[in-house]
């Protein structure tokens, strides 16, 4: 009988040991995955940062939306300046109305 005793023994502490062993298996896949999931948030974090970055940096670079029309409606008023001066005649004043209107 003694024989037998420590082998059960032994069989519950191999058991004993292998489901200890397999929670902190299932601690540590938890653990990873909560890691990766963060890192993932992290990364996706930035990206959304960079990109509201280039926005900003796009916005800033382009010019403000009436610049152009401003500035025709300027030329335009120089070039009907100098028609009613003389200084074009009607069809130059047609011609040059035409470039700049596009």
């Amino acid at each position: 009988m003694p024989g037998m005793m420590r082998r059960r023994m032994r069989r519950r502490a191999i058991v004993g040991t292998a489901v200890v062993a397999g929670g902190a298996v299932h601690h540590m896949n938890k653990k990873n995955a909560e890691n990766q999931a963060t890192e993932e948030e992290q990364a996706e974090q930035q990206q959304q940062q960079s990109l509201d970055a280039q926005a900003a940096q796009q916005q800033a670079a382009a010019p403000p939306a009436g610049t152009d029309m401003d500035d025709k409606l300027a030329q335009l008023k120089e070039l009907a300046g100098l028609h009613d001066q003389g200084v074009l005649t009607d069809e130059e004043f047609t011609a040059q109305k035409a470039k700049i209107l596009g």
